[in-house]
């Protein structure tokens, strides 16, 4: 079978078909020993691929793995900046992944990770309605009223947050813990609605994702997964 060579390189996990369209622009794609000039050029598996002259393979298997994301840690591969990244938090033999989605730096939890970008797409995307589920916890007073106007639907910054739920989980001294749960992810959601109300975060862990759940895993554990079917 046929595909555009954009999405024969995420699909084979290598990068998304946004970043692929950029190397072709670039001129470091090349099919059969011919450099690629569109991202629209149709290949299959009878072809060679190379990206900056390394052969790439698709792989047939989705692979699914979680990891607990530490604060502090970003989640892209390079960082101009020099800070910590997940991917150094892998073992040095896997293949290569690409997260699903990221948190931000000072977020922690469940991180998926898979060597397939159609499937990393599936997950990410709001018309799949996957729901993602945080733990907060806010060091300010949370009044029922500001939690009804979230489960409304509200405004932030001409944003609207219509597909957020919020719950109270519990109170432990001075601080009140919160169950966030998600069908979008929109860019600092949580973090943008908060800020809103001025509740400070204290801590932000994601701990669902879809049917996957951080559950035992410790800080920069990793494990392995089933994939769910589209």
């Amino acid at each position: 079978m046929n595909i555009r060579i954009s999405k024969y390189l995420s699909s084979a996990g290598i990068c998304s078909r946004r970043d692929a369209e950029k190397l072709i622009v670039e001129k470091r794609i090349k099919i059969n020993d011919q450099t690629c000039f569109h991202p629209s050029h149709k290949v299959s598996d009878l072809d060679i691929i190379k990206v900056n002259n390394k052969v790439i393979k698709t792989s047939k298997k989705i692979e699914v793995w979680k990891l607990y994301k530490p604060i502090k840690y970003i989640c892209s591969s390079k960082d101009n900046l020099g800070r910590k990244k997940i991917f150094d938090l892998l073992p040095k033999n896997i293949s290569k992944l690409i997260s699903v989605g990221r948190l931000d730096y000072m977020s922690e939890g469940l991180i998926l990770l898979t060597n397939n970008g159609d499937y990393s797409r599936y997950l990410e995307h709001p018309s799949s309605n996957i729901e993602r589920i945080y733990r907060v916890c806010v060091n300010n007073n949370v009044k029922n009223n500001d939690l009804k106007k979230i489960n409304k639907g509200i405004k932030v910054k001409e944003i609207s947050y219509n597909k957020v739920k919020v719950v109270f989980e519990k109170k432990l001294k001075d601080h009140n813990w919160l169950i966030f749960k998600l069908k979008e992810g929109k860019n600092r959601e949580i973090r943008n609605i908060c800020n809103y109300f001025s509740w400070n975060i204290v801590k932000l862990i994601r701990i669902g994702y879809g049917p996957y759940r951080l559950g035992r895993l410790r800080e920069g554990q990793f494990q392995k997964l089933n994939p769910i079917s589209k």
